[in-house]
């Protein structure tokens, strides 16, 4: 994508409240959208198919709403693997100690946890919406809810369709921020797809990312017993990849949880590309090999296999339950092999779980469709932020504020696109 335009938007030619621009998607990009666009003067009418404004925002914050991070900056970017490049024109003019700035102009407080994730200070989603929302209002932002975007009539306005009807809606630019397509309870499903694909816009299949993964199969003692159980202090690599330091969930069916959601990326590209992936799961990481292979070599007597790997590594419930079953018997017969095992134990993963599942998905309309101030190339103003983009990242804070840039920079676009080409309602 092409760097960003440095042109100001503060000296627009026309007022900027002759212009009305409309917003489709009440997310973090929409709202963040919206909120420049308000205090810029512009006209703004958002539109969200359900009953209220951030809901997967909302549920982001269950437990523990982790806005952003405070690690390395370079660091930070490189999370977006293949679309870093792309992302850090967008992140540069939002960064993260920017978005904690916007934050505490909310009222809200911030803190930087252990592991370098951004909290609010009472970890809570809620309250920062609420006084979003108050300060949207303020500044003129009319937000419809229970309105459905439906694509375009034969003359380009808006096809919206709500509890009363459908209706037409004329717009000097619109900015499509709809999401991606999982959690379609909470309105991201994707349905945009077709709309655009109908335009001639080429659309990166949507796939689950930040997702757990499926497996051959799993014995009933291991499904009954310990599915749900939390393996804490692990680590999981790819071969021939450094491997990544966390926790992870035992499920029914496979595995998930914040360690997989890490590397759902290069693992979905490995079934995508070989039909299966392999991860190797280190089950004692602050332990070397040689110091494994050592305590399991102590003789133990008349005790069981499973007292002694207790005793010599504190190895049982949930741990020990995987390497038996994912173990053959030979191997616990052999101090050495059992090591290997230990740390690096193979899981074989067949797919990912549904995309309606997936925190986000990747996929979506891809940069390349998009000029400087994200505006789809072929459809004049009408430009496109957040996640239905085709870009993914690590779940929570690297997700949201990519959203929020996103948002920002599509709407700084569509001042500069407007003051540029002053357009006609429904250009588009």
């Amino acid at each position: 994508m092409p760097a960003l335009l440095a042109c100001p938007v503060a000296a627009m030619p026309q007022p900027a409240s002759s212009f009305r621009v409309a917003i489709i998607g009440g997310g973090p990009a929409g709202l963040m959208a919206a909120e420049v666009l308000g205090q810029a003067g512009v006209s703004v009418d958002l539109y969200d198919a359900m009953p209220s404004v951030g809901r997967k925002f909302l549920l982001a914050g269950v437990g523990g709403m982790n806005i952003t991070h405070a690690e390395d900056y370079p660091a930070f970017v490189s999370r977006y693997g293949e679309r870093a490049g792309e992302l850090r024109p967008l992140l540069d003019a939002f960064t993260p100690a920017a978005l904690r700035e916007w934050i505490h102009g909310l009222g809200i407080d911030t803190f930087v946890g252990s592991s370098g994730r951004v909290f609010p200070t009472d970890m809570k989603a809620a309250p920062l919406l609420r006084a979003w929302l108050k300060r949207l209002r303020e500044n003129g932002v009319h937000i419809h809810t229970r309105q459905r975007w439906l694509g375009w009539d034969e003359h380009g306005a808006l096809r919206i369709a709500g509890p009363q009807g459908e209706s037409l809606i004329d717009a000097h630019a619109t900015l499509l921020a709809l999401g991606g397509g999982s959690w379609a309870r909470l309105g991201s499903d994707g349905a945009w797809v077709p709309l655009l694909a109908a335009r001639g816009i080429a659309i990166a299949p949507l796939q689950p990312a930040n997702c757990g993964f499926e497996v051959e199969g799993r014995s009933a003692h291991l499904r009954d017993k310990f599915a749900g159980a939390p393996l804490k202090t692990v680590s999981l690599a790819l071969p021939g990849s450094a491997p990544r330091k966390g926790e992870f969930v035992l499920t029914a069916t496979g595995i998930e949880g914040s360690l997989v959601y890490a590397l759902s990326a290069p693992i979905r590209e490995a079934i995508n590309r070989d039909g299966a992936a392999t991860v190797l799961l280190d089950l004692l990481p602050d332990r070397t090999l040689a110091q494994v292979a050592s305590a399991l070599a102590r003789p133990r007597g008349s005790q069981s296999m499973a007292k002694h790997l207790h005793r010599q590594l504190k190895l049982d419930g949930v741990k020990a339950g995987l390497l038996r079953e994912l173990s053959d018997a030979a191997t616990f017969q052999d101090p050495q092999a059992l090591a290997a095992a230990i740390k690096a134990l193979p899981i074989r993963l067949l797919r990912p779980r549904p995309l309606d599942e997936a925190i986000s998905s990747a996929g979506g309309v891809p940069f390349e469709a998009l000029d400087a101030n994200l505006m789809l190339q072929q459809m004049p103003g009408v430009f496109c932020a957040g996640e239905m983009l085709d870009w993914e990242a690590p779940t929570g804070g690297y997700l949201l504020t990519a959203c929020f840039a996103s948002g920002r920079a599509a709407a700084e676009g569509m001042l500069r696109w407007l003051r540029a080409d002053r357009p006609t309602a429904a250009q588009a």
